[in-house]
């Protein structure tokens, strides 16, 4: 089953009471998981650091710095998403936010679209030995081959997700080709982190083969903030939920297309079989104007009506007849 992540970002805007209710939302919504973004202001960013073009409420230095949480309220919020029946996940983007989430005990690492090119950082998480979500966001294949070596160096728990680093970002930029070519290049499990508006995306990449799919979650797109303005409110990642369970059912229950035993009944009153037109008397060779083909599909299938034309009628067959197997004696 499709593992599917709610990502709150920065969306809790330094507010811990936002975060917690957050991580409700996230499993009130259906996710499995629920993922932050640890950010240590003084360790990942100069206070000059541009803005992204898509956010230039604040510095990025001030934004984080104001938005982080401290020890305790990690692990308060990571005690939360457990009790709550989610797994809690966070992003780092330091050396030193690696540490902190060490401490607080989390099983599984995501790495965020500008970090793949971190190689000491990536170093640094597979040394943990734990599994890994890679994301692909802005990076070319080198970048990714570079990062994916790095991590299989340690253990081969590694996830790769196609990512688009556009917020929000257009269909035309999701890059759905790229899940085949990501499984050909590592054979190994891949993903699907989404920022597009609506969750046509999501419903694609689970169709080829996505294992696990990550989407932004948000009270409103009204939000102040980085990441409210691309993610999804509520009633649409709970649709996003019913659609991903709806297809993993569906890639569940593969098809027997030689098996036509559920359609039998189906097969009789929308298939047609050979029927006849007149009365045709025992012994009589059946010529083409006597028989034709019509409702219901419980005699000899439409598609034997050549080999009844020119075989022999065993008893009197009258008009409007469905003919079966036994009414003739098949040509040679």
């Amino acid at each position: 089953m499709t593992t599917i992540i709610a990502e709150v970002g920065s969306v809790h805007d330094g507010s811990f009471g936002n975060a917690l209710k957050l991580i409700d939302m996230a499993a009130e919504c259906g996710a499995d998981a629920v993922k932050f973004q640890t950010h240590i202001a003084s360790a990942e960013t100069l206070r000059n650091a541009p803005m992204p073009p898509y956010f230039k409420g604040e510095p990025r230095f001030e934004y984080f710095n104001r938005t982080g949480f401290q020890l305790d309220q990690w692990k308060a919020l990571k005690a939360y998403a457990d009790k709550s029946g989610l797994e809690f996940l966070s992003s780092p983007f330091s050396a030193e936010a690696v540490d902190l989430l060490e401490e607080i005990g989390i099983g599984r690492y995501k790495i965020p679209s500008g970090e793949v090119t971190n190689l000491p950082m990536l170093d640094r998480i597979g040394q943990t030995g734990k599994p890994v979500l890679l994301s692909s966001g802005m990076s070319s294949w080198a970048e990714m081959d570079a990062a994916v070596a790095t991590l299989l160096r340690h253990h081969d728990q590694l996830c790769v997700m196609q990512c688009t680093s556009a917020y929000p970002c257009p269909n035309e930029a999701v890059g759905l080709n790229v899940l085949a070519e990501m499984r050909q290049r590592w054979n190994l499990p891949v993903g699907y982190s989404d920022h597009t508006l609506d969750n046509h995306a999501i419903f694609a990449a689970v169709a080829l083969g996505a294992t696990v799919v990550e989407k932004h979650m948000t009270f409103s797109r009204r939000m102040y903030g980085s990441d409210a303005p691309h993610s999804a409110e509520p009633d649409q990642f709970i649709e996003l939920v019913k659609g991903v369970r709806a297809i993993d059912s569906m890639l569940a229950h593969p098809l027997d297309k030689s098996d036509v035993t559920p359609f039998q009944s189906m097969k009789q009153i929308f298939q047609k079989s050979v029927v006849s037109l007149c009365d045709i008397p025992a012994g009589t060779v059946i010529e083409p104007a006597m028989v034709g083909i019509k409702k219901p599909g419980d005699g000899i299938p439409a598609a034997k009506l050549g080999d009844v034309i020119g075989s022999r009628a065993n008893k009197t067959i009258p008009a409007d007849c469905v003919l079966m197997p036994g009414d003739i004696s098949w040509k040679p």
